[in-house]
């Protein structure tokens, strides 16, 4: 099964761990999106910056802080995500209990740790 993958607070800045997680599902041969705050393209990945309909999500994984999380509630729940992943960081309480009020497995885990263990 393909777990497409949202990369939500994507960035072109190689120090970034999203532009490094991008790399990285690149390379495991996920399926990957991804929005930022500027246009810009990484492995062959178009950084967006509109909340785009996007479809088939299998997983968001976030590197967006908690107090920039809430714009973006209503929009990953529209994606139907089978998960979403917060990574160190972006630990946020509130929206994980929207999520599992929907459903949504939320895991707070390195999105690199569970690519590099296989667990991804």
């Amino acid at each position: 099964m393909t777990k497409k993958t949202l990369v939500l607070g994507a960035s072109t800045n190689p120090g970034r761990y999203a532009h490094i997680a991008i790399n990285r599902l690149k390379g495991a041969n996920i399926p990957t999106v991804a929005i930022g705050l500027r246009k810009g393209e990484v492995a062959g990945v178009n950084i967006e910056t509109e909340k785009l309909p996007f479809t088939d999500i299998h997983t968001v994984t976030l590197y967006l802080g908690a107090p920039r999380q809430e714009e973006y509630y209503d929009y990953i729940l529209s994606l139907e995500p089978k998960r979403v992943i917060f990574n160190p960081g972006t630990e946020n309480p509130e929206f994980y209990r929207l999520l599992q009020k929907n459903q949504v497995e939320v895991e707070v885990a390195c999105t690199l740790i569970l690519l590099s263990t296989k667990q991804y």
